[in-house]
Order: structure tokens, then sequence, then C-alpha cells
């Protein structure tokens, strides 16, 4: 165990660590540390070089040299890896897609199946463009389809049971092809916020959509059963392509979704095609697969590759990503996969998604604004570098090693050159790996300088990034008043006192127009095998003009995909009442709901350091409308202060307060004992109910003015980035 060397973590990996990633006993005590985390993963990932004829000493070699790349934080493998490598439950990959046939024995068992990948912590996309349209005759029931997004709906059910049981969070994409006779209730089913709350949802808009858009012709909306163009209430359905795509951009700017994904260009950089057809992604959208197939990704942190004299170390660089790929091949041996199917397919094509985070701090390092022509320049060079090494090192692997199974249905057939792997590329979300190597995540700016999280129960303080505080404090102008002016911003740009040399440096995306955007997205596009998980950033005053015009750019620069995200886009979810009140000067209204006579609920335990505490949630109207708990054997205070707090939550909620404001003020209230409850700690009666509520019910907040959420596990503030809200503070990902 000497020769792993000890790691340098910040404290906010630490917290990231023993919250997530750590192994815990059955009480939920930690019982692995940080660098025995990254040993078991580096040495169980090496086991793989057996199979090639590798000796014990050749495997130890692999082993330490894995273990180096990640304690240096050079390279990271995505969360499941981390969390499952070495463990019983073994399951390593992060994104899966399943095909959804258009039978109800095919729909459920794809229900099925997903449910047992969300069981092991990966997360999975559908295309449900070959459901028969809405109100289509079903001969063998003679009665009508209820169409693509009425199984969604069923899918995010499902989900949302797998998530109540506490597994990690399951996450899906959902698409349909923009020619579907029923894209209308697609793009608009989740105009309310509240409703499929489990799903990322994209359009697939083809080539031959664009060519009738730009000639302004009718496009036709085909029945997917007959390949011809579809019927209802017997008109042939030809719509305006322009306000179809209007009513895109319409619900993109209101809510953020949906995003669009190019099918036809994915499918054209698909190295399998036409043997192999790509119709989804997984949930962040960076991974195109055809059915069944699944991919391994981890993250190149390009920090970490920049010299004193502020150039890019290239032979460093060369060598982490040999590794990298070397690592990632590994995981395919080495995966316990949740499906039969999947494990043959992930076999046949041997995907990795090699990417990287990082860039915004490697920037920062070279002295290069995020929006500059120096900075597209270099992700040019920089991807294209990853891409050209890791294809030398992948063919290197095909003659040690053997090529990949399908490599005879593929484009390198066609070329002549052994591949190990079918596609080598990804720029995935980092969000949560990237606050454990301490480092920008993928390639957004910074979403904020500084922000606050929790250090202790109840006590927050300020956390800076850290590039920026040794700027300041080069230039003597580092100051706890000045942390506090950064902390209310999200951009530097209009503080005064601080000099253009770190204002035109330090930018956030905020500083970033949507175009620069898209041009930097469309940079790494060129050289990533699979696509890129970008957010492009729109400020609240944003018009749908605006949205309209990046979409047309990403299909412009040849991008296979775009996610948009206006600030304060995604409301907050309040009660709606409807009694009578007297308004207050603010012109809102105080008053409380009637209870109604008969409520249904339900009631959870919790295991608390005073006992099991059983608190119920009776609800009305589908939201929560009064709380109670009882705690056993504990004495009369305490039994009385839990009746104090369920009334003040109880009359709360029927006065119109946000859910996630009682959570807020609850969670994280420090007792005189702490206990865990399934692994999760409990640090007070009042935390235990806040934790009670958070997993049950689904809510956002609006945070320091910033288009921020609260994280319903620790209350920090999550930011949205490439997809997915992630807390800063503890790790918590929505995807």
């Amino acid at each position: 165990m000497e020769k792993y060397k000890e790691i340098n973590l910040s404290e906010n990996s630490i917290q990231v660590l023993q919250r997530r990633y750590l192994k815990k006993d059955k009480n939920g005590h930690i019982v692995e540390t940080p660098r025995q985390l990254f040993i078991r993963v580096a040495e169980f990932i090496a086991l793989a070089d057996k199979n090639y004829g590798a000796d014990s000493v050749d495997i130890e070699k692999t082993a330490l040299k894995f273990y180096h790349m990640m304690a240096n934080f050079d390279f990271l493998p995505n969360s499941p890896t981390l969390m499952n490598a070495g463990k019983e439950l073994g399951q390593l990959s992060a994104c899966f897609v399943l095909p959804v046939g258009d039978s109800m024995e095919e729909i459920f068992e794809t229900n099925k199946h997903a449910a047992l990948i969300h069981k092991t912590g990966g997360g999975t996309g559908f295309s449900f463009s070959r459901l028969r349209p809405r109100n289509s005759r079903v001969a063998s029931t003679s009665g009508v389809a209820s169409g693509p997004v009425s199984f969604m709906k069923v899918y995010n059910a499902s989900t949302e049971a797998v998530k109540q049981g506490g597994t990690r969070r399951g996450a899906n994409m959902g698409i349909l092809r923009v020619d579907h006779p029923d894209i209308y209730e697609f793009i608009s089913c989740k105009e309310d916020t509240r409703e499929i709350t489990n799903f990322n949802i994209s359009v697939g808009i083809t080539d031959a959509f664009f060519d009738a858009y730009y000639k302004k012709e009718k496009f036709p909306l085909v029945n997917p059963l007959t390949g011809k163009v579809h019927e209802r209430d017997g008109k042939k359905m030809f719509v305006n392509p322009v306000e179809l795509f209007d009513l895109i951009v319409e619900h993109a700017w209101m809510t953020g979704e949906p995003g669009i994904v190019f099918l036809d260009r994915m499918n054209k950089g698909n190295p399998t095609y036409p043997f192999e057809t790509i119709e989804a992604t997984n949930p962040c959208g960076e991974q195109p697969l055809p059915p069944y197939d699944s991919c391994n990704l981890g993250s190149i942190n390009l920090g970490n590759f920049v010299t004193n004299d502020k150039s890019v170390d290239w032979a460093k660089l060369a060598g982490s990503v040999r590794t990298a790929v070397h690592f990632l091949d590994n995981v395919i041996d080495q995966n316990k996969y949740p499906l039969k199917e999947i494990e043959i397919q992930t076999k046949k094509n041997r995907r990795i998604g090699l990417g990287v985070m990082g860039w915004a701090d490697m920037l920062i390092k070279m002295r290069h604004p995020y929006n500059s022509e120096k900075a597209l320049n270099l992700a040019g060079e920089i991807m294209k570098f990853i891409h050209s090494e890791s294809s030398k090192h992948s063919s290197e692997l095909a003659k040690s090693r053997g090529k990949f199974l399908n490599w005879e249905h593929s484009i390198y057939q066609k070329q002549n050159v052994s591949m190990r792997n079918a596609t080598l590329t990804t720029i995935a979300p980092t969000g949560t790996i990237s606050i454990i190597a301490n480092c920008s995540s993928g390639i957004e700016p910074y979403y904020a300088l500084a922000y606050e999280r929790n250090v202790l129960e109840g006590i927050r303080l300020a956390e800076m990034n850290s590039l920026l505080k040794d700027a300041l404090k080069s230039e003597n102008l580092y100051s706890e008043e000045l942390i506090e002016k950064i902390k209310s911003k999200r951009s530097i740009s209009g503080i005064n006192e601080l000099p253009e040399n770190i204002k035109s440096i330090f930018l956030t995306a905020e500083d970033i127009t949507p175009e620069e955007h898209i041009k930097m997205q469309a940079e790494f596009q060129k050289y990533s095998d699979s696509s890129v998980s970008k957010t492009i950033n729109f400020s609240e005053s944003s018009t749908m003009a605006d949205v309209k015009t990046a979409f047309l750019k990403a299909f412009e620069l040849n991008c296979k995909g775009i996610t948009i995200y206006r600030d304060n886009s995604r409301p907050m979810q309040v009660l709606s009442l409807v009694a009578d009140g007297e308004e207050n000067k603010t012109g809102l209204k105080h008053f409380k709901e009637k209870r109604p006579t008969k409520l249904n609920g339900f009631t959870e335990k919790i295991k608390t350091a005073y006992g099991n505490l059983y608190v119920t949630v009776n609800i009305k109207n589908n939201k929560p409308f009064e709380v109670f708990a009882q705690i056993g054997k504990s004495g009369y205070s305490t039994m009385a202060d839990t009746e104090a707090i369920c009334r003040l939550i109880s009359i709360s909620l029927r006065s119109g307060v946000d859910m996630s404001e009682i959570i807020k003020q609850l969670k994280g209230i420090g007792g005189s004992m702490t206990s865990y409850s399934n692994g999760v700690k409990v640090v007070s009666i009042p935390d235990a109910i806040a934790q009670v509520l958070h997993r049950n019910f689904s809510f956002s907040r609006q945070s320091s003015g910033m288009g921020a959420e609260i994280c319903p596990d620790c209350s920090g503030v999550m930011i949205y980035s490439s997809g997915c809200f992630t807390c800063q503070n503890c790790g918590y990902s929505s995807c």
C-alpha cells in the first residue's frame, strides 16, 4: 500500500466523496478513505489485463499507473465507475439507450429494463418515434392508441418509483422525430414543469425538415407504422415547418426544453452506420447510441496540462490520453451489465467516451479569454490532439487484444484501419467529478466565481475560485469585503475595484454570448466521435428570436445537438390556493386553506438518534397539505417539540409557503446526537423531517437572483450546466 501516494483534496472534494462515493457499512458509517477508493478502482480496473496475457507484476504496474492518473486528478472516470468498481454492484457505465417497440409487450419490457438500469445507477435514453400516433386504431384490441407522450408518463412514474426506493437518481432522455404525427403534443409535454420530471426531452430533427424549412415547403408528418403521410380527421398531415420550428423555439425559451438533436448528422458520424442506426442519446445528449448499447466515460483535466511558461504540456497530455484509453477499454471487460442484451451489444462496439474538464481553468492559466479567437483555436487543437492520440492507442490495442466485433460492419473496415473501439471521444457533463478534482466543469465557462457552501450544519462560508483568489492576492486586492461583492454577482465585469487584466480573463457564463457558446461547442465537436454536452446560456431578457438564431447557428456549425437555458425560465412551483384573505402592502394574500374532512397520504419511517421517527404527509390536489410525526420512546419533551415542528410546517403549507423554503429552513439543523438512516446522516429530528419531505416531493427555488436551484439533499446552490443541475456543495446531480 505504501506505493500509493496520499491524495491532496479540497474540503469540498472530501465532503462530496464522503456523501456519495466512499464505502459505508450497513449503519451508514464510512469505512473507506479517498486514497483507498482510488486504490480500489485502480486495482479492479487493472485486473482486466489478465484477459490479454498480463501477469501479476504487469497488472500491479498498470494499477499503479491508473492510481496516479486519478490521484493527481489528471483523469477521472464517470461516477458509476468510481462508486462501484470493486464492489458487489459492479455496474460501471453511466449511459444506455433502449429501444421502444410499438407493441404493448415491447413497451413494458423496455420499461422493466429501464428500471433495472436505474436500480444500478445508470441513465437511459429512448426514442418514442416508432410508436403509432395517438388515436390510431389498434387491431388486436379494437381500441385506439394513446400515443408516445402517454407512455413517456408511464416511464416517468416508473423512474420515480425506483428513485423513491433510495437508489441513485434515475434520469432519462426522451426523443421524438420531428416528422412524427404527435410532435406537437411532445413539444409541449413539459410546459408544466411539474410533469415528466425525470426526463430531458429533445426533438430529433432531420435534414429533410431543414430542407423544407429553408425552401418554405410543406412538411409531411409520417405514420411510423405505414411509412406514409399520416391522416387525421380524413386529412393528410402536412405542416408549415417554420411554424413547427417556432413552436420548438417557444417552449425552449419558456422552460429550456425541448432541446434538439440532428439525427442524420449523428448517423453520418456513426462508424457502424448503416449497419446500425442511432435514434436516441443518453440523458444529457452527448452519447448517441444504437439500441442496447452503452458507453463508459471519463475526462481529462486540462488545467493540469499547462506548463509554467503558460503553454500546453503536449507530452504529458499524450501519455495521459493513452493511459485513459487503456483504462476505459478495461472498464468494458470489468463491468457487470444490468442486462445480457447490453453486455452483448457493448462488447460488439466497445464504445468509450474520453472527454475533458478543466477547460476554463486551462484558459485562465494560459491567459486566454473564453470568448477569444485564441481560445477557439486552442479548443480545436486540443481536441484534435486527444482524438489523434486516442485513435493511435486504440489501433495499437486492436493489434494486441483484437478489433471490436462490429469492425467489419464499420467505416474502419473500408479504411483498412484496425481499431479496438468504435468510438473514442465524447464531451460529457462532469458536474460531480469536477468538484472532486477541484476544477471547472466540462468545456463550460465558470458559472460564478464565488458561492456559498455548507461547512458545518447550519454554517455557510464563501467558496472562492482558487485561481481568482491567487490573482487577487498577487495584486494585493484580496479582502473579505471584495469576496462578498463577488459572491453576490454572476459576473465580475461590473466590479470597479478589479483591474481590467483580471476582469478580461475571469469570464463567467453570463459574459459569454450564445453565439460564442455555440462556436466553442462546434470546435470541440469537430474532433468528438460522439457528441458534446454543453449548455448555451441566455439571459432572462433574451427573446425567442435569440433562441431561434442559436438553434439555426448550431445546425450551420455542424453541431450534433443543442441545449439552451434561459435564466429563471424554470419557475417556482407554488401551491395553487383558492381561499380568501386580506392583501398586505406587497399585494400578497395571507390565508390558510381549509382542511377537507378526508385526505390521503403516506407514512415513512426514518431512524434518528432519538428512536424511529414516523413522518406522515397528507396530500391535497397532488400536493403536500399537512405533516404529522411521531417519535417513539424518547420522552415527552421530544414528542412535544416534534409535534410543534409539524404544526408549523402544516400551517405554512396551508398558507402557501413553498415546500423548498420549508426544507431549506429545516435541513441541516444540528442536534446533540447524530445517526444514520439507510446510509444517510441524520443530525436532528427537524433534519429527518426535511429529508423525508425532499425525497418525496419535486421542488425548485430561485436563489440569489441567479436562476439557481436549491439542492434537495443539502440545500446548497445548484447550477445548470451541460444539461444537469449539480450541487456545488455535495455533488448531487439531477442526471
